[in-house]
This record gives structure tokens, C-alpha cells and sequence, in this order.
């Protein structure tokens, strides 16, 4: 295909990618990235759903007053999501670990603070040390009591939720999607961690640093890791690979940018239309209007309504993200071949299927339990085209 013909087909993913929330199109129009990310999202949200039932936890009625899980009391841990395990509880045993050692371990940052803050850990400096004011590096991390009791609901849970998969889409189905992305996988050449970062400034990914490239842990066997690590490892690798191209990142250009037309669309219909929470989305906007690629005005036609509307740079900006979709997504099929890359795209096709709430798959354990927190909020009517994992406790709609 000539260039000039690929960047045409390139530009149509985009319009194909938008016109799908408008409420028409499939999974077949999806970019890859869009299709792990609802993949991950839909498993992160079940994950998190059955782990709020089981523990004692404090939350609270998505803004409202603190809320008390009918069997927890005042001294329960905060609420957070499965990234959270994956980026700091995992590897915090009875020993303790440093702050450095977490990190290394981790390949990737955790919200310390956070998770101090919330009752999972203790960080202080190690008694041992003989230095009269040691780094942070040096503090060791313990689980409390409270932790080490989510520990014991967490560590199951991934088991738990890939054999409801295997139950919903077949066992043969879920081995596959397995199998290809270990093929992924293996093709990088970064040592990438079991869960997406914690999103920096500008929403960017940030990935393990060139010099943990060589294994800080043993190497791991595909079969060993949870799914959800399997497909958060191929969203960053894919995630990095589009930021080293793009001034903005995948998590702005896939959720809200993607949205957005000249004509305008309302502020508060952005959640709908994203699948992401109404912080992220004011974060994605403040650093959009920042860099001039949209303008937000009054809606003449409604009062106390915001409208968004694409700027020129806007439009190019939102362009060359379906061009960059494209172009990665090809130099993927050449590097993994062809025949694994389509089987890749059909396997996460059929976990998708029509990506709205009514007809996709993935839905079919959304639901939340009673009193769960997310009865509070209206329920989603697609899911993210790339996981928001924020500060916040890194919900992968960045709630």
C-alpha cells in the first residue's frame, strides 16, 4: 500500500473510532489500543467490584459523605484499585521491603503517600540503619494489620476473575488470548511492569528506566502472570511507543481528543462519550486548552452549559493520532506477523464485540454489587479507550 493510501486508511480508524460512540460501528473499527484498553478496564472493574464486597473499607458515596462498609468500622482501609496491588502490596511481605526495593520490584512507581495515608502501609526508617537521617529510599514499607487482611482477599482475586472470564468467553478463547499476548510480550525489549503507571503530568506513561532493561526480577513465564498483567504490559508498550511520536499522550488523545469536533460538544456529556470520569476529564481539558487545542465557551443555546470546540491545531492534533494508530499497529503486524497479529485482533474483537453496554460481553460483569460504590454514579455506557489511572487510587476510569 502506498503511503499516501495508508495515511487515508489511517484516517478513517480515527472517524471510525469516533463515530462508535455516536452509537454505530464495532470492534473491528476499534484501533488495538482501544481494544486491550476495554479489555483491561472491564477485567479491572470486576476485580474491583468483588474485592469491595469482600473487605472492610472506608469510601465514600462518590463525593458525598464517608461511607462505611456495612462490616467495616472507622479504622478500614480507604478504597483503591487492582493497580494498587500490582505496583506496591504484591511485594510488601512480612519482612517489609525499602522504598527503593519497592520500585525496582514494582518496575514502576506507587503512590506511597497514598497508600500510607490510606491504611495499607507503614513507611518508616529502618531501626537498623545506623545513618542519622537515611533517604526515603531507605524507609521501609510494612503492610498494617488492615493491609495484610487485603492482601489475603487481593491475592486470589485474580484467579478468581479469570475463571469467570474462562467461564463467560470459553477456556479455549481466554488460553489464546493468553498465549498471544505472551507472543507480544516477548517481542519488547523493556523489563514493563504488571500494571499500567500511575499517569504523570500531560497523562503520559512513563516506563521502566533504560537501565532496568535487564531483568530486576527472574524472568517471568507468560503462564505465571494474571491477565490483566498480560494485557496492561501490551497497552504500555503500545502506550510508549505512541508518546515517543506524539506531543500528547494516549490517555488524552484516545479518551477526549478522539471525541471532540469543531462544532462543539457539550462538557458534561464528556464522561458519557469517554467512559472516564469528570476529573480526568477536567484534567485532559486544562492541558488541551493550555496548548490551544480547543476552546471552551458558553453553549448560546443553553444556560450553565460549556461546550468544547476543536481548534485547527486541535483537528491536526486529533488527526495524526488515528495516523499514529495506524502506523504503530502495522509495524506491530510486521514485527509479530501477520497471522499472530490478526488472531490477536480477533481474540480481543470477540471479548469486545459491539462496544456499547447493551451488546459487549465485557459488560456482562459490570454490574456492582449492592451498595457498592459505584451504584452511586451512572453506569457507563462504554468503556475507556485508554485506562485513566490516576493518583486518585488508580480506578481505571480515573474515579
Amino acid at each position: 500500500m502506498a503511503r499516501g493510501d495508508q495515511n487515508l486508511e489511517n484516517k478513517k480508524l480515527v472517524r471510525l473510532d469516533r463515530k462508535q460512540d455516536r452509537g454505530a460501528g464495532s470492534a473491528a473499527a476499534l484501533p488495538l489500543s482501544a481494544l486491550l484498553s476495554q479489555a483491561l478496564v472491564a477485567f479491572t472493574i470486576e476485580f474491583d467490584n468483588e474485592a469491595e464486597r469482600q473487605m472492610r473499607h472506608r469510601t465514600t458515596r462518590h463525593g458525598l459523605a464517608e461511607h462505611v462498609s456495612s462490616e467495616g468500622s472507622l479504622h478500614a482501609p480507604w478504597l483503591v484499585s487492582l493497580v494498587m496491588w500490582s505496583n506496591c502490596m504484591q511485594f510488601v511481605g512480612e519482612a517489609g521491603v525499602t522504598a527503593g526495593e519497592l520500585e525496582l520490584l514494582a518496575r514502576t512507581k506507587t503512590n506511597l503517600n497514598g497508600m500510607e495515608r490510606w491504611g495499607y502501609v507503614t513507611v518508616e526508617p529502618d531501626p537498623a540503619d545506623p545513618r542519622l537521617k537515611p533517604p526515603l529510599s531507605a524507609w521501609v514499607i510494612r503492610a498494617t494489620r488492615a493491609g495484610r487482611k487485603v492482601q489475603e482477599i487481593w491475592a486470589p482475586l485474580f484467579g478468581v476473575i479469570e475463571k469467570r472470564w474462562r467461564e463467560r468467553f470459553g477456556d479455549a478463547e481466554v488460553a489464546r488470548l493468553r498465549e498471544l499476548l505472551w507472543a507480544l510480550i516477548e517481542k519488547t525489549d523493556l523489563d514493563l511492569p504488571d500494571c499500567l503507571p500511575i499517569l504523570g503530568y500531560g497523562l503520559l506513561s512513563k516506563g521502566p528506566e533504560p537501565k532496568r532493561a535487564s531483568a530486576t526480577r527472574e524472568s517471568d513465564a507468560g503462564s505465571h502472570l494474571p491477565l490483566s498483567a498480560l494485557i496492561s504490559r501490551g497497552l504500555l508498550a503500545f502506550a510508549l511507543e505512541f508518546e515517543r511520536e506524539s506531543e500528547l499522550s494516549l490517555a488524552i488523545s484516545a479518551n477526549v481528543l478522539r471525541v471532540l469536533e469543531e462544532d462543539g460538544v457539550r462538557v458534561r456529556d464528556l464522561p458519557r462519550l469517554t467512559g472516564v470520569s469528570k476529573e480526568a476529564v477536567a484534567v485532559s481539558l486544562g492541558f488541551l486548552q493550555k496548548g490551544r487545542y480547543l476552546v471552551i465557551a458558553a453553549d448560546p443555546a443553553a444556560a450553565r452549559t460549556k461546550v468544547v470546540r476543536l481548534t485547527a491545531k486541535g483537528r491536526t492534533a486529533q488527526e495524526k493520532y488515528g495516523e499514529l494508530l495506524g502506523a504503530i499497529e502495522n509495524s506491530w503486524r510486521d514485527r509479530l506477523g501477520k497471522k499472530t497479529m490478526n488472531a490477536l485482533r480477533a481474540s480481543l474483537e470477540r471479548l469486545v464485540g459491539e462496544p456499547t453496554a447493551e451488546l459487549s460481553p465485557l459488560f456482562r460483569g459490570l454490574e456492582p454489587y449492592p451498595n457498592g460504590w459505584r451504584t452511586s454514579i451512572p453506569k457507563p455506557t462504554t468503556l475507556p479507550h485508554f485506562p485513566m489511572v490516576l493518583h486518585r487510587g488508580g480506578f481505571p476510569d480515573g474515579s
